[in-house]
């Protein structure tokens, strides 16, 4: 499990690296043998007031990631073409 912000702190962008995988499926359920990624600011936590979420570190741009058995350098380069989206 690995999570991150973006530098550009925006849903905008997360939304680019999201959609910008293609190892990592969009999944709210982080487990699994297969690589996931998430936003929670959009998923699990979108009913949670943004002040609230922003108190606890919970920003636009955090992507969390479930890393599967995937080839790591598949993995790594999928996500490297994501980020360089935004």
């Amino acid at each position: 499990m690995v999570s991150f912000d973006l530098h550009d702190n925006t849903e905008e962008a997360a939304r680019k690296v999201l959609t910008g995988t293609h190892y990592f499926s969009l999944a709210e359920s982080l487990g699994g043998v297969e690589s996931l990624i998430g936003h929670p600011a959009s998923m699990t936590h979108a009913s949670i007031p943004k002040e609230d979420r922003l108190k606890v570190g919970l920003t636009d741009s955090l992507i969390r990631l479930s890393v599967g058995i995937e080839d790591v350098e598949d993995l790594w380069e999928d996500l490297n073409k994501a980020l360089d989206l935004v």
